[in-house]
């Protein structure tokens, strides 16, 4: 199974910063090998100053797209502007977005159809709150969320996608699951998309404060296929750190 390391840059860098840290990752190594995916999701703005920059060595991404092929949608983002553009994978589903856009599964799933009929691989997030963690409700909470976004998407399409399980409490506070509560989760989706008839071989990556002391730990979990790194993607050094962690785990 092909793992993945891949860079959120959330709404960060202008089109010569984004240069300039592409080029710092390629002269720090950062790049795609057999065994290790390495994806770039940098903002709307900056896709095309890189296209030039990524293909092969680092695959390019972006961080949603809407649920229509094209039409009235002031400020939106098609599926097929972004493979316009040279991506090849687009996130759906982030928690950032849960909060603050007010997404719900049906709505992912329906984004993951549409990224995937138009030649994008859809990166499917997932995760709990901390007040649904120290609940000890979970499993239930990713169950409903996958299930929600299935049913939406249909299972063919999470078939072909790649699940992110990102806890909202690690996302930007420094605070990252164990390789234990990672491990555990990870067990839980890749078991429940096997009951839902899905191959035990989609790739599941953690998200959530990820950095290059904690990847190690992280990518020895037998069900933890890569990361979805925040932060830690803005810098190149660290950013090929992590890179160079996964391909040491997965050689």
């Amino acid at each position: 199974m092909k793992k993945y390391v891949v860079g959120n840059w959330k709404m960060n860098l202008t089109r010569a910063d984004a240069r300039e840290l592409v080029s710092a990752l390629h002269a720090n190594g950062a790049h795609s090998t057999e065994q290790v995916s390495v994806v770039i999701c940098p903002p709307f703005t900056v896709l095309s100053a890189l296209q030039e920059l990524t293909g092969h060595s680092i695959a390019l991404g972006a961080q949603n797209c809407h649920t229509a092929e094209k039409g009235a949608y002031t400020g939106e983002i098609s599926a097929q502007m972004l493979t316009d553009v040279g991506c090849a994978y687009v996130i759906v589903g982030h928690s950032e977005r849960r909060r603050d856009q007010h997404e719900d599964d049906a709505l992912i799933g329906r984004k993951a159809h549409r990224a995937l009929a138009s030649g994008l691989r859809p990166i499917i997030c997932v995760g709990e709150s901390l007040e649904e963690r120290q609940q000890g409700i979970t499993h239930s909470v990713i169950t409903a969320q996958l299930n929600g976004i299935i049913d939406a998407a249909s299972e063919e399409v999470a078939a072909s996608s790649i699940i992110a399980y990102e806890p909202v409490w690690a996302i930007g506070t420094g605070l990252a699951a164990t390789s234990e509560q990672a491990q555990e989760v990870h067990r839980d989706i890749r078991l429940h998309l096997q009951s839902r008839g899905i191959s035990t071989t989609v790739p599941i990556l953690y998200g959530g404060s990820v950095t290059s002391a904690n990847a190690s730990s992280l990518f020895d979990c037998p069900d933890i296929d890569g990361a979805l790194v925040g932060g830690a993607s803005l810098n190149a050094a660290d950013f090929a750190a992590i890179v160079a962690t996964a391909q040491k785990a997965w050689a």
